[in-house]
């Protein structure tokens, strides 16, 4: 029996789904396209803090988010961006106190 192989492109439309459409956090168009980590770890905070639809704490949720898109996108990501994501996190630890 053949097994069903998924396409890229289902994978893509998937994550990008959950990244536009979460339940958690309403993102800014283009936040995980930024070159500035403060300003990414800034504006995922205030959607973390901002959403009443979250089911853990703002850090966790911003974090998650985060890490899910660093995951998912991993192949489609130039180096340059993977970094500037990797240091939002830090950013992000920071913003929250963390650090």
């Amino acid at each position: 029996m053949a097994e069903k192989k998924r396409s890229d492109q289902g994978r893509e439309r998937w994550s990008q789904g959950v990244t536009e459409g979460s339940d958690a956090l309403d993102l800014e168009e283009g936040v995980f396209t930024w070159k500035d980590p403060k300003r990414i770890a800034r504006s995922l905070k205030h959607s973390a803090e901002s959403s009443g639809r979250r089911k853990s704490s703002p850090y966790r949720s911003a974090m998650s988010m985060l890490t899910f898109y660093v995951n998912r996108a991993g192949k489609e990501l130039d180096a340059e961006q993977r970094e500037v994501l990797e240091r939002a996190k830090d950013e992000l630890r920071k913003e929250f106190g963390r650090a």
